[in-house]
């Protein structure tokens, strides 16, 4: 666990994608394409299965305008995330951070935490009953199968960030094929899907199932997700490069989310045409709509329908982790080992999942499925109204803030989100709250509500609240301070990290050319024997003596060219051991080599560098074997 050293999203990845070389139009398209996809993937996950489901098969066409509606409320969002990360430079996570005071941010945090966390559980859910769908594997089974994709997701992310777009765009197009084909099956009547883009809303129970649509479909972790991932694209300086940047943006995201919406509406289309047109129109959780799936006459039907939904639950989890990421380093500037992230935040969701089946039996998983969602719906309002403050303020933002006509619309975006996600928990827990007893739980519920609106109304008010010494936001090119005291470091005790390969002589040298023979140089080199790994400095083994002799012998060379040094032998954990010697021995700066190491060599041998990295705060000179 580190806490970072440089401030930007994604640290690894960003910047990673060099759109600024000349090429083509359509192959600058391409290289811009990419995270809008995985940014989609959370709209068409399992939790908007089930409203999906029970619109099409409760009210046949009639809802899919409200699936259009979510779509254009998404894509206006979405572009809005987008247009932060391109010109500020920062994620929704660190805005936050820059502006509003600890107290605020470490609230906003837990919520980001806690809808990532209900976001995942939707996934580990639509994945293992997909899984039971398709092979028969007990539900409990199949929830904890899931804790393997840990291993998928650290795997893509040392393939880069081209390789998984490329991985998860996969997934979404197995899902797409897998309704294309259901809805082929099915045959629906043209004149029937059109007439269902007509808003109306047929009674009460069609306006609940109608906020359920829209607070499954707009999610606060994409937001977070977006304005980080548009940053791996290294665009040039300048306001023309940034102009091409949003125009391309927009386009990948309107792209991409109308690939969402056509999914979704497949999975409304197909609900009416096999259930309500059939009579069918109790139809209320996936397994059901499994079993009647193969009234369309064919096998594959519900064979693809379980494909499709492992597809999703599995494209969706990537993303989810990633955001995790965004918002943990963004809030709290720091950074733990992607693997340990990734299996806490699928513990999170794991254990919920595993104590309601336990308990409760496999029938309540779906009103699990439903909780996760209003769990969702409870956040939008803390990602939404700051993002669109962000993009606004014409000091942050320069020419690029956003235009009063667009401001407008996504402020009553914004209000209609708040009030349809308010209504949508407020009729879910009054039934809780009115039935008699639970006394404790109520007065917590009532405290956490209390705090919510409070913290919503800071939070829209923020702009206007006056306080002392308070900054804004950052400027988007603020002018450079003069360099007064500007004054090179000079730096006088150098550590060198060692292999005792033939790339030794290239490091010492690297090392020499920044302290010179003013400096003083310590070598360092780590012990991996089995004897060195279990007894640590108590080894005395025959590989631990030559090191030293060796180590002794590099010293005596540069002392022969007027270099004085020291060495230092370590043992066991190759990077914990070199970060550790240079923190007790004080040094100014590491030289370490680059292993070079790549994909599945990176992950069995370890990522030195980057680990030895983030653990120090002296410069550290990475230099190229």
């Amino acid at each position: 666990m580190n806490h970072r050293q440089n401030d930007v999203s994604l640290g690894n990845a960003h910047g990673s994608i060099d759109t600024t070389r000349k090429r083509s139009w359509w192959r600058q398209l391409f290289v811009f394409f990419g995270p809008a996809y995985l940014v989609s993937v959370g709209y068409m996950d399992p939790g908007n299965w089930a409203t999906d489901l029970a619109g099409g098969s409760r009210f046949g066409y009639s809802l899919l305008w409200v699936l259009l509606m979510s779509n254009l409320i998404a894509i206006l969002l979405q572009n809005l995330a987008a247009r932060l990360g391109i010109v500020r430079g920062r994620d929704l996570a660190q805005a936050n951070r820059e502006v509003y005071p600890a107290y605020i941010n470490i609230p906003l945090y837990v919520l980001a935490e806690i809808a990532i966390a209900a976001c995942d559980l939707a996934e580990v859910l639509g994945m293992a009953i997909g899984l039971q769908l398709l092979t028969g594997l007990p539900l409990i089974y199949g929830v904890c199968i899931t804790v393997l994709d840990t291993f998928l997701l650290l795997f893509l992310q040392r393939l880069g960030m081209r390789r998984m777009e490329a991985f998860v765009i996969g997934l979404i197009a197995v899902v797409g094929l897998s309704f294309l084909v259901e809805i082929l099956l099915a045959r629906p009547a043209l004149g029937d899907i059109a007439s269902g883009l007509i808003p109306v809303l047929h009674g009460k129970e069609a306006l609940y199932i109608a906020i359920g649509i829209i607070g499954a479909t707009v999610m606060p972790h994409n937001l977070y997700l977006h304005s980080a991932l548009v940053q791996t694209r290294k665009i040039g300086p300048g306001p023309a490069h940034i102009r091409k940047a949003l125009k391309i943006n927009f386009l990948d995201s309107a792209v991409a989310l109308n690939l969402a919406f056509l999914v979704n509406a497949a999975i409304l289309i197909l609900a009416a045409t096999v259930f309500f047109k059939t009579g069918k129109t109790n139809v209320a959780s996936i397994k059901e709509a499994y079993l009647l799936l193969p009234a369309l006459g064919s096998q594959w039907a519900p064979k693809l329908f379980a494909i499709a939904l492992i597809m999703s639950g599995q494209s969706s989890t990537l993303t989810g982790t990633l955001a995790g990421q965004i918002v943990m380093e963004g809030y709290l500037q720091l950074r733990i080992n992607p693997w340990v992230r990734r299996l806490l935040t699928r513990l999170l969701a794991i254990v919920p999942a595993v104590i309601v089946i336990l308990l409760f039996g496999e029938a309540q998983v779906d009103n699990l499925l439903v909780l996760s969602q209003v769990i969702l719906s409870v956040q939008l309002g803390f990602a939404v109204i700051p993002l669109i403050q962000f993009v606004s303020n014409k000091a942050a933002m320069g020419e690029f803030a956003i235009r009063p006509v667009i401001k407008v619309l996504a402020w009553i975006c914004a209000a209609l989100l708040v009030w349809l996600n308010t209504k949508l928990v407020v009729e879910e827990v009054a039934p809780f709250m009115a039935a008699p007893g639970h006394l404790g739980w109520k007065a917590v519920i009532t405290v956490a509500s209390l705090a919510a609106i409070a913290l919503l109304l800071y939070i829209s008010l923020h702009p206007w609240i006056p306080r002392k010494g308070r900054l804004a936001t950052l400027q988007l090119h603020p002018l450079p301070d003069p360099l007064q005291d500007w004054t090179p470091p000079a730096f006088r005790y150098i550590a060198v990290a060692l292999d005792f390969s033939g790339h030794d002589e290239k490091l010492l040298a690297y090392a020499a050319g920044q302290g010179g023979k003013d400096a003083r140089y310590l070598l360092i080199h780590v012990v991996e024997s089995a004897s060195a790994r279990m007894l640590g400095k108590e080894s005395d083994d025959y590989e631990t003596r030559k090191d030293q002799e060796r180590l002794d012998r590099y010293a005596a060379l540069l002392l022969e060219k007027g270099l004085q040094s020291a060495t230092a032998l370590g043992f066991r954990h190759r990077s914990r051991e070199i970060a550790r010697i240079v923190r007790e021995q004080s040094a100014d700066m590491l030289v370490i080599g680059s292993h070079g190491h790549t994909g599945l060599k990176d992950f069995i041998f370890g990522e030195t560098v980057n680990a030895v990295r983030h653990e120090l705060k002296v410069p550290v000179l990475v230099v190229s074997l």
